[in-house]
């Protein structure tokens, strides 16, 4: 994987730049659609390299480990050819879905035993069990085993905590080292500062990381409860540390203002469920606020779902036909508002890039955030 920055905002902390791995360049900053299981909840891979555009999505290793399970992948050759998709692929490592399972997991030095959702049968993720099935998987960008914290979270425990994920890290680097590609293309490592929201352990976590000397870095445990500006002093911390000729990644986060101010301190990566889960429930993001289509205020409103044409949807169906298709429970009215959503996302990381190299990122960011902060 190579980075290069091609361009810094002189009123913030903003970067665009260009990642190139053996499934082509990611320009940042880039916000990847999550593929949890292998496909982006109710999206063609069609319409998704087409319509949305994205350089990279993003696949679950704990979700794909139990269901299609590991061996399924290899027979099909990688999760690029078994879901048909040619562009890159990033892995998060399953910490966080152990996380979210905390009735149904132990931690330990070694791993972490948890209870399968599907069919409560046990299993074990350790740091290098996790590499190899990362490296079954195929992702070009695969992550570091971690435990994530939760918010609120005590300082002890914060501590404990990110000495064993560090020590988990030199785990998973020195097994990777043993373990080679499987499909015939390279797979980058990217370990995971965490620390919860206390800066002095941000502080010594993002030291550790930056000295395990890897091509790309994320920053886990934020966008899990805390305020929007705990989150953002301690991704200050972090990136004031971290490398700045290797790409950052923030995981998980999160709303477009979320992604648009920490973009302004220096974050190249976004992920999140939000974009595909709201639009399921009827909520679409726009440039000038939120939109609840469900609402009765839409039932006659036949103006496009969004004149800034961001993907076709946006012109092709009116308001009051997606308020419609939500209420009589018709799937294409989810499938509508997905790739809008998507499309949006998409559009305001690229715009996102053109401010910062055009020198007036600052300007419009401040501006844009003040739009979407309105409820429509």
């Amino acid at each position: 994987m190579q980075f290069e920055l091609k361009g810094k905002d002189s009123q913030s902390k903003a970067r665009a730049g260009a990642i190139t791995t053996d499934h082509g360049t990611i320009e940042t900053p880039i916000f990847m659609p999550v593929g949890t299981v292998g496909s982006v909840k109710g999206v063609h891979q069609r319409e998704l390299k087409d319509d949305i555009n994205p350089d990279i999505i993003l696949g679950n290793t704990y979700h794909l480990y139990l269901r299609p399970q590991t061996q399924i992948l290899e027979q099909a050759g990688g999760l690029h050819k078994f879901m048909n998709w040619d562009r890159n692929i990033l892995t998060d490592s399953g910490g966080y879905q152990v996380y979210s399972l905390s009735a149904n997991r132990k931690i330990k030095e070694e791993g972490v035993k948890f209870k399968s959702h599907i069919d409560g049968s046990y299993h074990t993720f350790t740091p290098e069990n996790v590499m190899e099935i990362q490296r079954s998987i195929g992702a070009d960008i695969i992550m570091a085993f971690d435990e994530c914290t939760p918010y609120p979270c005590d300082y002890h425990y914060a501590k404990r905590s990110m000495h064993m994920t560090h020590r988990w890290l030199d785990r998973c680097i020195n097994h990777l080292e043993k373990l080679p590609f499987k499909y015939g293309y390279s797979q980058t490592f990217f370990p995971i500062v965490q620390g919860s929201t206390y800066k002095d352990l941000r502080k010594e976590s993002a030291e550790y990381i930056a000295n395990a000397g890897a091509e790309g870095n994320a920053i886990g445990g934020l966008s899990v409860g805390e305020p929007a500006e705990e989150m953002y002093a301690m991704t200050d911390v972090v990136c004031q540390i971290l490398p700045e000729d290797k790409p950052r990644y923030l995981m998980g986060v999160g709303t477009p203002i979320n992604i648009l101010e920490n973009i302004a301190l220096g974050i190249d990566m976004f992920d999140c469920v939000m974009p595909t889960r709201n639009a399921r429930n009827g909520m679409l993001f726009t440039a000038h606020g939120t939109i609840n289509i469900k609402n009765k205020k839409w039932e006659a409103d036949f103006s496009p779902i969004d004149e800034s044409n961001m993907t076709w949807v946006d012109t092709d169906y009116s308001k009051a036909y997606l308020r419609h298709l939500f209420s009589v429970n018709e799937r294409l009215g989810a499938q509508i508002a997905t790739i809008h959503n998507l499309g949006f996302y998409l559009w305001l990381v690229r715009e996102a890039r053109k401010h910062i190299l055009a020198g007036d990122f600052r300007t419009w960011k401040d501006k844009m955030v003040k739009q979407m902060d309105k409820r429509l």
